[in-house]
């Protein structure tokens, strides 16, 4: 990772860190999940407010590092407003990206990318997916989304 590139992602994730989008509680979602990490402690709860097929609103709350927080805000910026189908296939490209899995150059991830720095912590991939995880379950009705460690191990 060059230098240009390591600044940008220590910049915003201590941006989102500082002042994290969309945290906090729906008044009344019709779909909610949680996650937990176990390996660190990282919870997140992710509340979503779905119109159809559509996220009309979504809020996320919790504790953990700069990176699971700083990843669930953005997760929370990129799909707000967007169908589930492509707040999916996004969380699949960022999986990918973090994962090795896709080129980070090659994936719409749009501001998300600047978090691609995170694959070369391994131990940190998790921290960054956890948010997404509970999104992932909160899109498919699940209560609670459980630990990440079946999901991306």
């Amino acid at each position: 990772m060059s230098s240009a590139e390591n600044d940008l992602y220590q910049e915003v994730v201590l941006e989102h860190k500082r002042a994290p989008r969309n945290f906090g509680h729906l008044p009344h979602p019709t779909h909610q999940a949680q996650g937990t990490n176990p390996s660190c402690g990282d919870r997140v709860a992710v509340e979503l407010l779905l119109d159809g097929e559509r996220v009309q609103d979504i809020r996320f709350s919790g504790q953990g590092c700069a990176i699971c927080m700083a990843s669930s805000s953005m997760m929370t910026e990129a799909v707000k407003g967007r169908d589930i189908a492509a707040a999916q296939a996004l969380q699949q490209h960022f999986r990918a990206v973090l994962t090795g899995e896709e080129d980070p150059d090659e994936a719409p991830l749009g501001k998300l990318v600047s978090l691609a720095g995170v694959r070369q912590y391994p131990s940190r991939i998790k921290c960054a997916l956890l948010g997404w995880h509970a999104l992932m379950h909160a899109i498919a009705g699940q209560q609670d989304a459980g630990g990440t460690e079946e999901s991306l191990s």
